[in-house]
């Protein structure tokens, strides 16, 4: 039988292994603040370890009332450097911006521009839409200060979500739009539909089909999961900005990024899919060759356009 995991590099092979034999953690619903806990101290030494190779500055902030993570490389420069607005992940009901310093750290450092990251309210204590809300606050406040043509959006999982709303919201509402746009893993359909659902459930070692359909419904708190402003896969795409995506063939919302994919491509909108293979939901945040190289390359794609 041919090794699925030949073609990866060696210490993906490796945690992919040690990550399958626990599976995923489902959280209890009566408990998600221990649930919250335990996984910031999960990634405690990833952060550790992002921070090591970051020089720069990194402050906790308030922008329009919300607070903010603001990572600034140095050599960044306020007269003419570009910001990432950028969402963290944890479906909407777990994550902050100190653990998903493991991803936005090494790319402010190869992209050159300062990260802001949202600091935004979860579920089930706030569901849809306040999250939402407190991203699209944001925004202004960015715009005035750097204009578009120096603002890139960018999210994982949940805070791919986050991100594909806010264009969807500020094109509707006729806003300027930032340069272009970085999806990581978007969990951009709630509703949970597509084949990887299935095929993928036991095989992402960081994600399962339980995990996410328990997310859905603290989020949208009664409201349909298939509404475009809880899962923006199905909004209108047209006018959007390039929009650059990565997944892997593990990853449990696999087909999610392929469907999003089609449907920009379908409203012309430049995008750049990038499937990686063997890898997980997010593989960009796990210390394994190929995290390094996916986000060398999301920053690659944001440096073109800001």
């Amino acid at each position: 039988m041919t090794n699925p995991a030949a073609d990866i590099s060696a210490a993906a092979r490796a945690l992919l292994a040690e990550m399958l034999e626990v599976g995923p953690v489902v959280p209890e619903v009566n408990d998600i603040p221990a649930y919250r806990e335990a996984v910031r101290a999960g990634f405690e030494p990833a952060v550790e370890q992002a921070l090591l190779g970051f020089d720069g500055d990194i402050e906790e902030i308030q922008i329009a009332g919300i607070g903010c993570k603001q990572v600034t490389p140095r050599g960044w420069s306020s007269e003419s450097g570009g910001c990432i607005q950028y969402a963290y992940g944890g479906g909407f009901v777990c994550g902050s911006p100190h653990e998903d310093l493991v991803i936005a750290a090494p790319l402010a450092q190869a992209s050159g521009a300062r990260v802001v990251m949202v600091d935004y309210r979860l579920s089930p204590e706030h569901p849809y839409p306040l999250p939402q809300q407190d991203m699209r606050a944001l925004y202004p406040a960015l715009l005035d200060s750097y204009g578009a043509a120096r603002l890139a959006v960018a999210g994982e999982s949940a805070g791919g979500n986050q991100a594909l709303g806010l264009l969807h919201h500020l094109r509707n509402r006729g806003l300027p739009l930032p340069a272009c746009a970085a999806l990581l893993s978007p969990w951009c359909d709630l509703a949970n539909r597509g084949d990887s659902h299935g095929f993928n459930d036991k095989r992402d070692p960081s994600l399962s089909q339980p995990w996410v359909d328990i997310a859905a419904r603290l989020h949208a708190n009664g409201h349909p999961l298939d509404d475009p402003a809880i899962s923006p896969l199905y909004g209108d795409m047209r006018g959007l900005p390039p929009t650059m995506m990565t997944s892997g063939s593990r990853d449990l919302l696999l087909s999610q990024a392929l469907r999003l994919a089609q449907r920009l491509r379908s409203a012309d909108v430049d995008c750049d899919l990038r499937i990686w293979e063997g890898m997980w939901h997010v593989f960009e945040f796990y210390p394994i060759p190929e995290a390094e190289i996916s986000i060398g390359e999301i920053a690659g794609f944001i440096r073109g356009y800001l």
